[in-house]
Order: structure tokens, then sequence, then C-alpha cells
């Protein structure tokens, strides 16, 4: 119900806020509720990626990408999520959720979720997903030349390559798994 709630205010606000370049950065502010918590009285790890959702959803309306996909009839998936934690997030704390577009290959896009509170990133949310449609993936050149991007990605950083590599190998070896 929570992330419900935060979705509905993020898209009453929406007509208010600006329209950005899709290579641009979104801002989300947000606060900590009780919902969020653990039993550490901190936001609970699996509470990050969920709130990711809403700050993709407003860089996904912002940017246009929306449109895009409903020309190509397409379903946002996401295929990968990986966390790291810096610092904790206590009960009515203010933060922010910055998300922006790191690249993009062949097949992926991957957009990354800094979560910012007194300017010091608490926590990053690292995704990697694709846009589907009913004749398939739409392309991520395809879905940039449509933003206005150039199609060719901004270089993905070694780690973010790797990672994306180790996600393959897993997707991999659980297909075997399953064929076994």
């Amino acid at each position: 119900m929570n992330l419900w709630f935060r979705l509905l205010l993020m898209l009453l606000r929406r007509p208010w806020r600006k329209p950005v370049p899709g290579l641009a950065t979104t801002v989300v502010r947000m606060r900590v509720w009780p919902l969020d918590l653990d039993f550490n009285r901190h936001v609970t790890n699996g509470r990050y990626f969920t709130l990711a959702d809403v700050g993709r959803m407003d860089y996904v309306l912002r940017s246009g990408a929306f449109r895009v996909a409903l020309r190509h009839r397409a379903l946002p998936i996401v295929g990968d999520v990986c966390g790291k934690f810096r610092r904790e997030l206590r009960l009515f704390e203010r933060f922010e959720v910055h998300t922006r577009m790191l690249g993009w290959d062949d097949r992926w896009s991957f957009v990354e979720h800094r979560f910012v509170k007194d300017q010091r990133v608490i926590a990053v949310v690292i995704m990697r997903g694709l846009f589907r449609g009913p004749k398939g993936n739409v392309t991520p050149a395809e879905f940039a030349r449509e933003l206005g991007l150039d199609e060719q990605s901004p270089p993905l950083p070694q780690w973010l390559q790797q990672w994306s590599s180790s996600c393959d190998g897993l997707s991999q070896q659980l297909r075997e798994t399953e064929r076994a």
C-alpha cells in the first residue's frame, strides 16, 4: 500500500514537473515511513528496490520514454537489480532518489538510483532492464533514437559491464539447470 501511495503522489505532482532530456538526472523527494522499516528500525534492504521503482517511473515519465513504449505497445521489464548500502535511513528522515540512465548495450538499458540524504549517498541501486512489445524487445538503440539521443551509448563503466556479464552467466546457468 505504501508504494501505491508514493506512486500516486508522484503522479499527482507530475504535471508540474519539467520534462528532462533522456540522459538527465531526475530527483524524487521522499520521507521514511513506518512501513519502510525492518526490526533494526531503519529502511529494510528490499525497500530500496521498491523505492527505486518510484524514481524509475518518474524518470520514464519525465524523459518521454513512456511515449516510446506506448508507440511500441511495450512494457518495461526489469532483468536484474543490485544494491550497495552505505548508510542507514531512519524513521521520518527525508531523502531523495536521483535517477539517471547510465547507458545501454545491444539488449539492456542500465539505470542508476542514488539515495541521497544531506548531500551524501546513502545507497545505490543499479537496474538493467528492457522494453518488450508484441513484436519482441525494443532495442535500446531504437529507444534512444526515438528519444532524440545518439544510438551509441555513453561508455559503460568496467564494473557495470562485468556485473552485466555475471548476470548473463547466472541466467545461462539457470537455463542449463532447468534442462537437466
